[in-house]
């Protein structure tokens, strides 16, 4: 029975290239984050401080507040939209290239980032 590929993360953790991949990929969560917070929170606040705007009637019985509150729906999916083509050409580019000089090469294959 052939023994699994173990990777060192010891080493993996230490490897600058690793430290600028999390520091990266942190820096870009943080920031979508923050946008989906803001955004989340101007719909109650809109709702309590500007009633006048959201009560503006678009079309029909549908207001300003609705198609607001609808509109987080689609700010989600953009976020993810973003995070998943930002993933997919920078952070599992480098976490392919650590994963490949540490014996990773599985994870890669598989789609796993770091």
């Amino acid at each position: 029975m052939a023994k699994p590929n173990v990777a060192d993360w010891d080493a993996i953790i230490r490897d600058p290239r690793f430290e600028a991949l999390h520091r990266r990929k942190t820096t870009f969560l943080w920031g979508l984050m923050a946008v989906s917070v803001v955004y989340y929170f101007l719909l109650p606040i809109g709702a309590a401080y500007y009633q006048d705007l959201f009560k503006v009637r678009v079309w029909g019985v549908v207001n300003v507040g609705l198609l607001f509150a609808l509109s987080q729906f689609v700010v989600t999916w953009v976020i993810a939209f973003v995070y998943s083509r930002k993933a997919s050409q920078d952070f599992d580019r480098m976490a392919a290239e650590i994963a490949a000089e540490f014996g990773g090469s599985t994870a890669v294959k598989e789609g796993v980032t770091v």
